[in-house]
């Protein structure tokens, strides 16, 4: 518990001190297909703004704000440092959209019960959303739901297959889910 409130308050004061660029770094390369960064720093981006190449800040690929989606560990519900920019960066332009509103979509792998899966799920859903409202977002702006195990990414009962499974997906009004 004083892990999770540490990391609110760094992210908290991180944001406070924050301009109106992120840096991106690109923390799922290889695995999705990205290319290999090691974590270092890509470039600033505008996350106000309309990005290059007729793209929205939201679906443009080198902007952090295209990252959608905040993995766990194994039946934990603890969202994890590696995520703190891109939950900081999707607060952010929240805070300076007040019109856009999300659906944090919590999901887990296919063991566990469907009751204890959903409920992980919501769990998963709602550390996100308290870490946003603890950037500033209204809860207005931000609704949690839980799919348990109900919209797998992958299928299969392997290592690979759970880790992509046990997730929160950061779903914009409007859109549907990748």
């Amino acid at each position: 518990m004083k892990k999770i409130g540490l990391s609110l308050i760094l992210t908290a004061l991180l944001a406070a001190c924050a301009s109106n660029t992120a840096p991106v770094t690109d923390k799922n390369a290889g695995a999705n297909g990205g290319s290999q960064t090691d974590g270092a720093t890509v470039k600033p981006v505008d996350v106000s703004g309309t990005s290059g190449k007729g793209y929205s800040p939201l679906t443009d690929p080198n902007n952090i704000l295209s990252t959608r989606r905040v993995y766990f560990d194994y039946d934990s519900y603890v969202v994890s440092a590696e995520y703190n920019e891109v939950i900081q960066a999707h607060a952010k332009y929240l805070m300076g959209n007040k019109d856009a509103k999300v659906i944090l979509q919590g999901n887990t792998d296919n063991r566990g019960t469907a009751e204890y899966n959903l409920a992980l799920g919501q769990k998963r859903a709602d550390a996100v959303k308290k870490m946003m409202n603890a950037l500033g977002v209204q809860d207005a702006q931000i609704e949690s739901v839980s799919f348990g195990e109900e919209k797998p990414i992958e299928l299969g009962d392997t290592d690979e297959a759970w880790a992509r499974n046990r997730r929160a997906e950061i779903v914009y009004q409007g859109e549907m889910p990748k």
